[in-house]
């Protein structure tokens, strides 16, 4: 609503801006009824936003539990710092010992002449051979033929190798080229295109696999990671340890970790159900009731999540320790749970996950997503309402400062013209006062 303006009163007396601001006050009280409507709708819109954040979350971590490749977490330790090895889906608890043969290494070439990165490096040709010995042949432009250029060209796109210069006392340079990758099958030669030598030959050392010792069996990996070979374990060598190093690793049931996971789901469900809680919740002694608590698709939401303890197939959550408690919240016995996931860990899994009948946390995914889909959820479609509301109210407020703006230009005119009208009436009074005084004094 504009501000009022103040309107001259020296001829009525009356104090007109603030009767017109009083009026105005007036006017506005539908307005004003719908501001404070619009401040409880953004309150209301804030709190089902932070309740669809709490279930979008509890939705994506529900999922991460209901995936069956989830429960088979097993922790390794190893007795080598420089030796590490991690469990694969199908990794099983037990020791593995075996003895590093040797780590993978890259094919280098060591060029025995040197020179300056100007000089001239090829012959016969600026081109050069770069073959990878598995069939591929790649013929390089040097540009120039100068030691810079075939650095360049060896270091372009696509070659497989990467070239480097060492700088000698004499000023001079010793060329080396290295594969991009480890392993035995990473040999190269490069020569003049004509098959001539570059720079006097070069001093190689071969790439080779790296190598462990399982029991009788040698095993190799033209990477220092060998993928999966025994117990379901992938084994990674560090680049320093040294050859004939025995390395003993241990695979146990990360009881522990899939506790932990199972109490994050069953905090966050009560973290969810004590939001919905606070936000639905009446108040008899002070008569007060929550934002939220006339809407029904959030006490929906709450039942909902809540129904997700229950197997579709009649048992019961109790023997992996989760049950519900006089309050309506869940409980969770760690100890129960440890026990039963420890004497059948396949059993426990198919609890909670997705399959033929899908487990807790799986259903939990379900209703989270029956909540907080983008689309399609029940708190997002709350949410969309509310918003449209809010810009409703929005639009009614804007229309109402100018129905305003313009009630108290009118009021202002108004009384602008009763000012005016008086000045005239009190000139007209005075002009007839001296008219009869004049008439007395001539009689």
């Amino acid at each position: 609503m504009a501000g009022t303006t103040s309107v001259s009163g020296l001829v009525s007396g009356l104090d007109t801006a603030t009767i017109i601001s009083q009026l105005m006050q007036v006017e506005a009280q539908s307005q004003t009824r719908i501001k404070t409507q619009l401040g409880t709708a953004q309150t209301d819109l804030k709190s089902l936003q932070d309740l669809n954040s709490k279930f979008a979350a509890l939705t994506s971590s529900a999922g991460d539990l209901a995936d069956p490749g989830a429960w088979n977490p097993i922790t390794v330790t190893s007795s080598s710092t420089l030796v590490t090895a991690t469990a694969g889906t199908a990794a099983v608890p037990g020791p593995l010992t075996f003895t590093v043969g040797h780590t993978a290494r890259a094919h280098q070439l060591s060029f025995t002449s040197t020179a300056a990165l100007t000089a001239t490096v090829t012959t016969g040709s600026t081109h050069v051979t770069l073959d990878r010995l598995d069939g591929t042949t790649m013929d390089l432009d040097t540009g120039d033929g100068s030691l810079q250029g075939l650095v360049n060209a060896l270091n372009g796109s696509g070659t497989g190798v990467k070239a480097s210069t060492v700088r000698l006392d004499d000023g001079t340079y010793r060329l080396q080229v290295t594969a991009s990758t480890t392993g035995a099958a990473s040999d190269f030669t490069l020569k003049n295109l004509d098959g001539s030598d570059l720079l006097g030959g070069a001093v190689v050392t071969a790439g080779q696999d790296a190598e462990i010792t399982i029991g009788t069996d040698v095993l190799h990996s033209s990477t220092n990671t060998f993928s999966d070979v025994a117990n379901g374990l992938t084994i990674s060598l560090g680049s320093t340890v040294t050859s004939g190093t025995v390395v003993n690793l241990d695979a146990q049931q990360d009881t522990a970790g899939m506790t932990a996971k199972v109490k994050g789901i069953v905090d966050a469900i009560n973290d969810a159900l004590s939001k919905i809680d606070s936000l639905t919740a009446y108040d008899a002694s002070t008569n007060t009731s929550g934002p939220l608590a006339g809407d029904s698709g959030v006490r929906a939401v709450r039942s909902d999540l809540l129904n997700t303890v229950y197997p579709t197939d009649g048992t019961s959550l109790a023997s992996v320790g989760i049950q519900l408690d006089k309050f309506g919240k869940l409980t969770f016995d760690e100890a129960a749970f440890k026990t039963a996931y420890a004497a059948d860990p396949a059993g426990v899994a198919a609890k909670f996950t997705t399959g033929a009948t899908d487990g807790f946390a799986a259903r939990v995914q379900a209703a989270g997503k029956r909540a907080s889909d983008p689309f399609t959820g029940t708190i997002t479609t709350s949410i969309t309402g509310r918003n449209s509301e809010i810009k409703r109210m929005q639009d009614s407020i804007a229309e109402w400062d100018t129905r305003l703006a313009l009630r108290q230009e009118s009021l202002q005119r108004q009384f602008t013209a009763l000012e005016t009208a008086l000045s005239q009436m009190n000139s007209q009074s005075s002009w007839l006062s001296g008219q009869l005084s004049s008439l007395k004094s001539g009689s």
